[in-house]
């Protein structure tokens, strides 16, 4: 596994090592800044750039129509 070397300050090392609690610097680091796209607010973040076409909204409002009068979804007993 490769390594960096990082420099910070004293306030910051303590922060980071009271942190720790068995853990290492690096499984801290991780555990407290997710990698992006790695939460739901991430996912949230980039659902607000997406463009949808008016026919793409259309066929989703087929299909959930269909699958309410789908026999499967609503026995006719």
């Amino acid at each position: 596994m490769a390594v960096k070397t990082i420099t910070i300050d004293l306030e910051a090392y303590e922060r980071l090592s009271r942190l720790k609690d068995g853990d290492s610097f690096s499984q801290v680091i991780k555990k407290y800044l997710p990698a992006p796209g790695a939460t739901a607010g991430d996912l949230l973040a980039s659902l607000d750039a997406v463009e949808v076409s008016e026919e793409t909204l259309e066929a989703a409002d087929a299909t959930i129509a269909d699958r309410r009068n789908h026999p499967v979804r609503e026995p006719r007993w």
